[in-house]
């Protein structure tokens, strides 16, 4: 074993000296007490968030089934339920097809890549797995795997990197994050949660090619694939398999060989670990089911109508100004943004979203169905909207929390000549504008209304009652077993 300073050695700090066993200790020993009040909240909203995601999933998303079904069809131990299915597979394939319902609907949370799907999915299979796991340990483990993807993400200065990088922070981080968390109910020491660091890091992947042309199947998969490898990686690590050391800091590790950056900050990886949460600082649920980067022009989308009194048949044009690459991809080619074919293409168009928008003052699920796709009114709207570059938009670090979009204006013409503008600053979820319980709650009871298995609003309502007192809860896998009647 390695002999490692609990205080970092700043004369070899610059060059990451011992940063993944750092980052393993920090895994391994974080303690519930250790976690700021507001950080155990977050957490407990993440896990009610996270679960209603994935059940809504599973009737909305046409390729749910198809997974479902492929999962079902090998047996094995019934460890670890199927969301919103029912039914138990192995820990590892309850993972792949959870961690997948994730993000099918792309109404999971924001801020550090989709920091929940790659660590609550993979706590709740372990600790139905391990036969019952207190709401205190689910807690501190999925805030372990939570703050490594946090750490580990808003280390890279490299502007709007997923895009010029060509890889997706969600499945490349989450082999690391969900092993943390699975590592911590496990109870690895740090010895063993950098071998499971390490194993999770050889099976890496995640490359936005899965977004490019029509492979969306394929994109809503990526924390089915990473929370099964994570879980595997964890569980390998348990039983003393050795996985690669230095992975973060090495010749051949994460940031030299995927990210191609020589010097990720290495302070923001592991300075302060245990005291410092950043996550607390850039973490953003959706109000919306869509792209992270529709998030701004929807809320000046809103905030236009509601400050000008701004109604459809107002509208001449919009134009969307500006933004980083990200917002440029989501409206362009304009014939194809404005007419999506399935749900997942009308979450990743600007022109289709805004229309929704300024349509109807929302947008739900529902705008995402065969019929939603097809609203005459909302396709007309979408003919109006337009993107304009602009080269002086600043770009930011990560994907697409509210922090890295970069400045996005939304222009729009009216029909008696005005023209009316919003540049937002923050957007409905983020830290600088947070959103209510309640909120989050009738966003999960929407959800859960689309599991495939239906759920009796007794049950929602007692879910909802344990996620909030978790901290207290004897067994957080009750959880489970109510949202699966």
């Amino acid at each position: 074993m390695n002999n490692v300073s609990d205080t970092p050695d700043k004369s070899g700090f610059a060059e990451g000296q011992d940063a993944t066993r750092r980052l393993a200790r920090h895994a391994a020993r974080l303690t519930y007490e250790a976690l700021p009040a507001a950080y155990v909240e977050l957490t407990k909203q993440c896990v009610l968030d996270t679960l209603g995601v994935c059940i809504g999933a599973s009737t909305l998303s046409p390729e749910a089934s198809v997974i479902a079904d492929y999962v079902k069809d090998f047996g094995g131990k019934p460890e670890s339920t199927l969301l919103g299915f029912g039914g138990k597979a192995p820990a590892a394939w309850a993972v792949f097809l959870n961690g997948s319902l994730g993000h099918m609907l792309d109404y999971d949370d924001t801020g550090a890549g989709h920091i929940s799907i790659t660590t609550v999915p993979a706590a709740f299979a372990i600790g139905e797995k391990l036969g019952g796991v207190s709401g205190r340990d689910l807690i501190t483990a999925i805030a372990s795997g939570t703050d490594v993807m946090t750490r580990l993400h808003l280390s890279i200065d490299i502007p709007d990197w997923t895009l010029t990088e060509g890889w997706f922070a969600t499945h490349l981080f989450g082999f690391i994050s969900g092993a943390a968390t699975a590592g911590r109910l496990l109870g690895l020491d740090e010895e063993r949660m950098e071998n499971a660091f390490g194993i999770g890091f050889n099976q890496m992947s995640g490359s936005r090619q899965m977004a490019v042309g029509s492979a969306t199947h394929m994109r809503s998969m990526q924390a089915g694939f990473s929370g099964q490898g994570a879980v595997l990686a964890a569980e390998l690590a348990r039983r003393g398999i050795i996985g690669d050391k230095e992975i973060l800091e090495g010749r051949y590790g994460l940031f030299k060989t995927y990210v191609r950056t020589k010097q990720p900050d290495w302070e923001t990886i592991v300075g302060e670990l245990g005291t410092r949460f950043p996550l607390l600082d850039t973490h953003g649920f959706k109000v919306w089911p869509a792209c992270g980067y529709t998030r701004v022009t929807n809320t000046a989308i809103l905030q236009l109508r509601q400050e000008n009194n701004l109604h459809p048949e107002d509208v001449e044009s919009i134009t969307v100004i500006g933004g980083t690459g990200g917002t440029q991809l989501l409206s362009e080619p304009l014939d194809l943004k404005r007419r999506p074919k399935l749900g997942i293409d009308g979450k990743f168009s600007i022109p289709f979203t805004t229309a929704v928008m300024m349509s109807k003052g929302n947008v739900t699920l529902r705008d995402y169905t065969d019929d939603g796709l097809r609203d005459p009114a909302v396709l007309a709207m979408a003919d109006r909207v337009s993107y304009r570059a602009d080269p002086s938009a600043v770009k930011g670090k990560g994907g697409s929390s509210a922090a890295s979009i970069g400045k996005t204006t939304v222009e729009v013409r009216t029909a008696d000549g005005r023209i009316l503008t919003a540049t937002p600053a923050s957007v409905p979820g983020d830290p600088k504008s947070p959103i209510n319980q309640e909120l989050l709650e009738a966003k999960f009871r929407d959800c859960v209304s689309f599991s495939a298995q239906p759920v009796s609003a007794a049950n929602v309502d007692q879910a909802i009652a344990m996620i909030a007192d978790l901290e207290n809860v004897a067994d957080a896998t009750d959880i489970i077993r109510l949202l699966s009647r």
